[in-house]
């Protein structure tokens, strides 16, 4: 077979699959009529969870996993477009490592909205202007991003798919690298690569910005200045500077966690996540007797946080994430048992605990 013939199959098959994709964005709107009709959601981030699982087991070619889940993130992300105006809200600016933890959740062709801080993100999805809202929670380096937990305790959102993103910051400029005088990066780049900066720039000048993207503008507009910036190649790209170095963070799996916020909960999928805030009695021995709860129906916690009330001096708030979904049996009476020694407790959310 020559090549003209092997690229005549490869027309036909294109032709094909344009054709059943048209099939499946008809049974698509389908779908999602009969939401409209029995108000339910159009974006199901469980059934989008379990239909990925789904195609991965199901398998048999060339395409590893990783080309699998993102092809079918932008066919998704296509007949949501179709279906319906979503919005998303995201801690901008363009270009920063959460665009591209949305981006990676909800794909290109959904409408995105860059905003400036924590609070509007929230504020806008709470107000309906946006469907969905994307956050840093936590990074494997760094910790937990305070600004999101604190802002969960008056919100009425709730936390419904979480995403992981492998960030691999690089060293990007309009310079040579010999010419580098300060570094441009926000505080939690400069964080999770720490070591990476003694070793290569000791004596330059570092300069904390609100964000990767920033940073990038400032090499841009500084280069004669001898600046360079540390972040993703998004923002490099934007900027049109040059990645001099890439993955220069210091531990090689460093990972930062998401949450997408919503008005709703996910329904159950197996294999989930439960999110919740609580806040103990002010006496003795109240936080073992809390967490004694979790214990007695053998509920796994995988992250406990405590971050200040703000209401009252010296009061904590707890933010812990669980194994299980608030409608399982045991994390229910869990919960129960929980509020008998605690002066708050509120659940943020269930949601499939994956990172795709």
């Amino acid at each position: 077979m020559n090549l003209d013939d092997i690229r005549i199959q490869i027309d036909d098959i294109d032709r094909s699959l344009l054709d059943l994709l048209s099939r499946r964005a008809d049974l698509v709107h389908e779908v999602g009529q009969i939401k409209k009709r029995d108000g339910l959601q159009i974006y199901a981030p469980e059934r989008e969870d379990a239909l990925l699982r789904k195609l991965v087991e199901m398998n048999r070619g060339r395409l590893p996993e990783r080309s699998i889940r993102a092809i079918y993130r932008e066919i998704m992300s296509a007949a949501l477009a179709l279906e319906d105006d979503l919005k998303i809200a995201y801690l901008g600016p363009e270009g920063t490592w959460t665009h591209q933890a949305a981006i990676k959740k909800f794909g290109h062709s959904v409408n995105y909205t860059a905003l400036p801080n924590f609070a509007d993100v929230f504020d806008q999805v709470a107000r309906r202007r946006a469907d969905y809202g994307v956050v840093p929670i936590e990074n494997s380096t760094e910790g937990a991003v305070s600004h999101t937990l604190d802002l969960f305790v008056d919100s009425p959102l709730h936390i419904c798919a979480q995403i992981l993103l492998r960030i691999e910051n690089g060293l990007m400029a309009a310079i040579p690298r010999e010419n580098v005088r300060t570094l441009y990066s926000h505080a939690q780049v400069f964080g999770q690569c720490r070591g990476w900066i003694q070793r290569n720039f000791p004596h330059a000048d570092l300069v904390e910005v609100s964000s990767t993207t920033k940073a990038a503008q400032f090499a841009r507009d500084n280069a004669e200045a001898g600046a360079a910036a540390l972040g993703g190649p998004l923002a490099a790209e934007l900027y049109g500077l040059e990645m001099l170095e890439p993955c220069i963070q210091d531990r090689a799996t460093n990972t930062t966690r998401f949450l997408v916020i919503g008005e709703k909960t996910c329904p159950p999928t197996g294999n989930d996540r439960t999110s919740i805030l609580f806040a103990i009695h002010d006496r003795p021995g109240s936080l073992v007797n809390a967490l004694r709860a979790f214990d007695q129906f053998q509920i796994n916690m995988s992250k406990i946080e405590s971050r200040p009330s703000k209401r009252k001096d010296w009061e904590y708030i707890f933010y812990v994430d669980l194994a299980g979904h608030c409608e399982d049996r045991k994390t229910a009476e869990a919960l129960d048992a929980l509020k008998q020694h605690c002066s708050f407790v509120k659940l943020l959310g269930s949601y499939p605990d994956s990172g795709e």
